[in-house]
């Protein structure tokens, strides 16, 4: 596949192209209860300026062939866990099966391991999110277990999927 994939920091006006993306139920399904739906004009400005005042800068917007898409970003942790960092990504709907989040994530985790030296990134999927399982799959992450009914989505319990990848480094 041709690199047409780009990762770069959000610009305030990519507001508008973000909300018409997010604004969709089929994404918020498969993300935290963080993330709103309906999601708005303002929710999208709120959560550009909070990753435009991030050091290091850790969300990006995906590009393909210059067109907003999607989000992803890595979210550090702390203490014992200061080296490690969960992954997060959504992809617009539109652009579904067509290999950007696959290129995103490679993407992502060679940044968070090369600029922001991670030793792990991990994700949590839920159990009927075969299509992100496969993503983290095909950029080498291994699945570390199944939390049985760890999650509560939309009034359903549901398993969580664990995944992570170590930097080469050190594994």
């Amino acid at each position: 596949m041709e690199n047409t994939i780009q990762l770069r920091p959000f610009k305030s006006s990519d507001a508008q192209r973000l909300a018409s993306i997010a604004n969709n139920a089929n994404i918020s399904d498969n993300l935290r209860d963080g993330f709103p739906h309906p999601y708005t004009l303002e929710h999208a400005s709120q959560f550009i300026s909070r990753t435009l005042s991030a050091d290091p800068i850790s969300i990006f917007a995906i590009e393909k062939d210059g067109e907003h898409v999607g989000n992803i970003g890595l979210h550090p942790e702390s203490d014992i866990y200061s080296r490690t960092a969960e992954l997060g990504y959504f992809v617009g709907e539109d652009y579904w099966g067509k290999g950007i989040g696959t290129e995103a994530v490679r993407q992502i985790v060679q940044y968070g391991f090369e600029t922001m030296n991670l030793i792990r990134i991990h994700a949590g999927v839920f159990e009927y999110n075969r299509g992100s399982m496969r993503i983290l799959e095909k950029n080498g992450f291994l699945k570390e277990g199944v939390s049985r009914k760890r999650v509560v989505k939309n009034g359903k319990v549901l398993d969580e999927h664990q995944y992570s990848i170590i930097n080469p480094k050190y594994a």
